[in-house]
């Protein structure tokens, strides 16, 4: 997350308590200005750490802000949820069209949108219907995947609908049970790409099975047609033999 600080000085205090040091310690003018010089080539390296150890505590999302990942965004918006008085659901995701990556992200309050009406009306329900959590809230943080790896904030929805909770009393939800973001997106990926390659090697072997049949079928269509040739002779030796015994009966009448 791109963070700055600043440092300010009041120019009275600070000469009053610089006097006063070299007063007390007797040192020289040469001295304290090195000193100075030493702090001020430090002050980045001071800032820098500043932001690492100290999160930014109270600031609200705004559009523009950047995150290094979508975990570190997720982290930040359930952070803030907690001290104004909501709980964040992750919603759906946008994957590019040319390679499947998600490339956008929203998190939504908790009461975001509506109960599914086959819920609320359900006429084979025995026991009470649960209460109603979800009330339309439109509240909620979008992000985009930039040049860079960069996911930057394009929508922030500030407003809710509904009464807010004091930090106390929401419900902590530890993401640190749950796969990341990335890990859940990888994971996606793998079990796609695995799917993938098993259509395909049943494909491959449903092509080698048809051929196996193509060829039993045409060796039985052979096996059929020459069993059908043997048949017609013998019906035929069979209709020749008759034709004789009929003829020698038929002499056999006229002697």
């Amino acid at each position: 997350m791109d963070c700055q600080s600043s440092h300010t000085f009041d120019s009275d205090e600070s000469d009053i308590d610089i006097q006063t040091e070299i007063y007390e310690k007797g040192g020289s003018i040469d001295d304290i200005r090195n000193d100075l010089d030493f702090c001020l080539r430090d002050d980045d390296k001071v800032a820098e750490q500043s932001v690492v150890d100290f999160p930014m505590d109270g600031v609200e999302p705004y559009i523009g802000m950047e995150f290094s990942s979508r975990d570190e965004a997720r982290e930040f918006y359930v952070n803030y949820g907690r001290r104004v008085g909501f709980t964040v659901r992750i919603h759906h995701n946008r994957r590019s069209r040319v390679n499947n990556q998600v490339i956008g992200q929203d998190f939504v309050c908790s009461k975001e949108g509506f109960r599914a009406k086959k819920y609320v009306c359900r006429k084979d329900r025995i026991l009470p219907a649960p209460p109603i959590t979800r009330e339309g809230c439109q509240a909620m943080m979008r992000l985009a995947l930039r040049d860079g790896g960069k996911w930057a904030v394009t929508k922030f929805v500030k407003d809710h609908n509904h009464l807010l909770l004091s930090p106390s009393k929401v419900p902590w939800k530890g993401s640190g049970k749950n796969l990341s973001e990335d890990e859940k997106d990888k994971r996606i990926r793998d079990l796609s790409l695995e799917l993938y390659n098993e259509r395909q090697k049943y494909k491959r072997k449903c092509a080698a099975y048809e051929e196996q049949l193509k060829t039993i079928l045409k060796e039985l269509e052979m096996h059929t047609e020459c069993i059908s040739n043997k048949v017609a002779e013998v019906v035929k030796s069979i209709r020749e033999v008759e034709e004789e015994e009929e003829s020698k009966g038929l002499n056999e009448r006229w002697i």
